[in-house]
């Protein structure tokens, strides 16, 4: 499988964040919310701000734990399987090229105001054309894409500043009363509308694996992004209602360049238009960016066909999923009316939204030792909870024509999976986990935690050295009643003389020589038994794991977890730096409540690979 290059810095990721989410919210949006809740529409952004909260706090927990092409694709295929993963995905492609192709076109209103003369099919050819423009951008590299972004989004917030500047000292306050004329029922529809408006803010998901140290970068750039834009709304919407008079602001669909006309003249109404033209542009650019991904994604899991997995080997793009993407786009702008779809394309975000809240329950709770996020969301589960159920009201708030396409849209997205896909399909979930946790233990399958050490090991840059090599090809027992040292002395010596060539009473010898010099239990719940075979190069590792405890002496409590180490006198270096990597291991305030709760010998296994230590370095 191809892998993507991480070039993406924190800047190049707090644009694409930042620049996919201003667009129509603020360019166009705040004189259809101002008809709709009068001067209470500031209040609405603020609320829309609020609802964005949850999902932007599971996704950011999503992503630092599986930095992986995709993102809420990736994210619900394997929190809740491969049925809605496809959905996901192909509900994911669809929302986020549709708000793409419809901001592109949408720049058909801000171009009218330079050039009145500019026709529909103009518009068209234009929006077309940029289209085809940032294809090229995102097919030489992820890194020029990122850096296209970056001077465009620098560029609209610091136009967006100069509006600030210019307009708040020209406010006047009594165009706020009366502040909510058409009730609360007005406002939190309106907050609905603009709600959308922040869908951008979680796109960086989607290109996590290619942007440097994820787990650091990711969440910090959606938390500067959300911090920055939505301050940036609810004072440019506060700016404009104050500037405007009511009826002029509620006709409009060009507000801030109306309100920059009033207060600064043509050069504001030019600049604002100009900053709106770059917000469209943005918003385009990193929707190609983004959406490509997710087929790319699919494709990897063969749930779409292998060729839009591909990944060009100059460039170290997905060359035929920006194709894909592109062409889509392309021909939505040029035949379609965008309207209705985009709002089933809101309608099916929403829904990503809380599939994305549901995904973070199933991770946690399936208590995969490999899901090992650097941002944890605060107040698990309440708030995931909560946003599940006021994302499920706002789905049937959307209307029956939006919800009634994307109902459709969902059938087929099954039936695929259910002819294609779901032929193809071997892996595990979290759902499954959590499955098997409440039937039977020996059911538990490991394919998911491989996979998600992986990803933890790509993400932090871990290379594996001799340790972790010595471990996975370690036997790992679990024990499920209570013994003395002799009899698990006695258990392990029949493995052991097999392992090394011996017979398991020369074994069981060794062992009860070395523990009656000195017990070996360490600490409690902790025994290291260790012997010196013949040989040279000899070094092996046996885990054992005993609920119920192993007494090794008397006057300790019982052991739970028990490194059994075996090696050749040539190899007491090694041993040395052994007993270190379990040391720092087994110090870990969580390694005795993990130890506990494994549910089978790969996990434990899995505990010890992904616990935290120095690295040895050839």
């Amino acid at each position: 499988m191809s892998e993507l290059r991480r070039e993406l810095t924190l800047l190049d990721v707090f644009c694409i964040a930042a620049g996919a989410m201003i667009s129509s919210g603020l360019f166009v949006l705040p004189g259809i919310a101002f008809a709709k809740a009068g001067p209470s529409a500031v209040l609405a952004y603020v609320l829309a701000g609020i609802l964005i909260i949850p999902a932007l706090l599971s996704k950011a927990e999503l992503a630092t734990a599986m930095p992986k092409a995709g993102g809420t694709y990736f994210y619900i295929e394997r929190s809740l399987g491969g049925a809605f993963g496809t959905v996901g995905g192909m509900a994911s492609w669809l929302s986020l090229s549709l708000k793409s192709a419809f901001a592109l076109v949408g720049m058909g209103s801000f171009a009218i105001l330079l050039f009145p003369e500019i026709s529909v099919w103009q518009i068209k050819a234009i929006a077309s054309g940029l289209c085809i423009l940032f294809t090229l951008i995102n097919l030489v590299g992820t890194r020029h894409a990122g850096r296209f972004q970056s001077v465009l989004v620098v560029g609209l917030l610091a136009t967006i500043a100069y509006y600030l500047v210019v307009g708040l000292p020209e406010v006047d306050v009594t165009r706020f009363a009366p502040f909510m004329p058409h009730g609360n029922t007005a406002l939190f529809a309106t907050a609905g509308l603009v709600f959308v408006s922040f869908g951008g803010l979680t796109k960086i998901a989607g290109v996590a694996e290619e942007v440097k140290n994820p787990g650091r970068n990711v969440p910090l750039a959606m938390f500067l992004a959300f911090a920055i834009v939505t301050t940036l709304y609810v004072l440019a919407v506060f700016a404009t209602i104050g500037v405007l008079e009511g009826d002029v602001l509620a006709a409009s669909r060009t507000p801030l360049s109306t309100a920059a006309n009033a207060v600064a003249g043509a050069p504001g109404l030019i600049i604002l238009t100009i900053a709106a033209l770059i917000a469209f542009t943005t918003t385009g650019n990193a929707g190609i960016l983004s959406a490509s991904r997710t087929p790319m994604a699919m494709s990897r899991d063969r749930l779409l066909p292998s060729v839009l997995g591909h990944v060009n080997k100059r460039f170290g793009t997905p060359h035929i999923a920006i194709f894909l993407t592109t062409a889509f786009m392309i021909a939505v702008i040029v035949f379609l009316d965008l309207e209705t779809l985009v709002k089933t394309a809101s309608t099916m975000m929403i829904l990503l939204f809380l599939l994305v809240n549901v995904s973070v329950i199933m991770m946690r709770e399936s208590r995969i030792q490999g899901y090992r996020p650097t941002f944890r969301a605060p107040l698990y589960p309440w708030i995931q909870i909560v946003a599940i159920l006021v994302y499920g009201f706002l789905l049937f708030e959307m209307g029956m024509v939006p919800l009634a396409i994307a109902g459709v849209f969902f059938a087929v997205s099954l039936l695929w999976y259910l002819l294609y896909a779901g032929v193809h399909e071997t892996r595990d979930s979290a759902l499954i986990q959590i499955v098997q946790r409440v039937t039977s233990r020996e059911l538990a399958t490991s394919t998911l935690e491989t996979e998600l050490r992986g990803i933890l090991q790509e993400r932090d840059s871990i290379i594996e050295d001799r340790f972790d090599s010595l471990i996975k090809a370690g036997i790992v027992i679990d024990i499920d009643q209570a013994e003395g040292v002799n009899a698990f002395f006695e258990r392990i010596s029949k493995i052991l003389g097999l392992q090394l060539g011996m017979e398991a009473g020369e074994v069981l010898a060794l062992l009860k020589r070395r523990e009656a010099e000195s017990t070996t239990a360490l600490r409690p719940g902790l025994a290291i038994p260790h012997i010196v075979v013949e040989g040279e190069g000899v070094f092996n590792i046996l885990l054992a794991r005993s609920k119920p405890g192993i007494s090794f002496d008397d006057e300790m409590p019982p052991v739970h977890a028990v490194f059994v180490l075996m090696g050749s006198r040539d190899e007491r270096n090694y041993h040395l730096r052994a007993l270190m990597h379990i040391a720092q291991i087994t110090q870990a305030p969580d390694f005795d409540d993990r130890w506990a709760k494994a549910r089978s010998p790969e996990e434990l296994r899995h505990i010890i690979l992904l616990g935290e230590r120095r690295r040895d370095v050839e």
